[in-house]
């Protein structure tokens, strides 16, 4: 299909595909000749991840470029820790070694039984338990494996969902989308059932 044709099939103008091919978030198209090209399903595809990931998650284009430059050649293991970086906004926690919170991280991963390895989300779980130590708002274990339970039980769920598509933009694309709604379908099921247990202990 031709730039017209890729245009009415995706909803999305020419200019702003024009602007996706000249940011690198769009593969260029087959050329014809000097001023025409062929466009594919490919590039529908493309359009419909850049879209989500604008609209639904609401990243800018700079980090929808950096995820999409890595949707060749990278081990989708690294992508998907790419996507949740970025949809989680994990990329901006640091951690001290060692330490209380540290300790209870460690402890929280032997008990599920996760595989012991650096990441983004580890990382943030201990820059967030030292949050939370150093405002006086301890965490026990048994709270700790409480929450870790549920949250095993979510992301098994999650996971296996949004895993399964073997196109390289449908994965991220599902990632993504997944990561970012289920997250806050996390949250407000917990504020409803906060909300249902505070009028059962004060209203009875």
């Amino acid at each position: 299909m031709q730039l017209k044709q890729l245009s009415e099939r995706s909803g999305i103008s020419p200019a702003s595909i024009k602007y996706y091919l000249r940011e690198g978030l769009l593969p260029g198209g087959e050329a014809i000749h000097a001023t025409r090209a062929e466009y594919s399903a490919r590039h529908l595809e493309r359009l419909d991840l850049i879209q989500a990931l604008r609209k639904i998650v609401g990243l800018n284009i700079a980090q929808i470029r950096g995820l999409v430059k890595m949707a060749d050649g990278v081990p989708r293991l690294d992508l998907l820790a790419a996507v949740q970086r970025v949809v989680l906004n994990l990329e901006n926690y640091t951690t001290a070694v060692g330490g209380d919170a540290a300790a209870a991280t460690d402890a929280v991963v032997r008990l599920r039984g996760w595989p012991d390895s650096p990441s983004d989300a580890r990382s943030a779980l201990t820059a967030h338990l030292e949050l939370m130590a150093s405002l006086n708002i301890p965490v026990s274990e048994d709270e700790l494996e409480t929450y870790s339970k549920a949250a095993d039980d979510v992301a098994r769920i999650d996971i296996a969902a949004t895993t399964a598509p073997e196109s390289v933009d449908k994965l991220i694309l599902t990632a993504a989308v997944g990561m970012h709604t289920h997250s806050q379908l996390l949250l407000k099921l917990l504020a409803l059932a906060q909300a249902s247990h505070a009028i059962r202990r004060y209203l009875g």
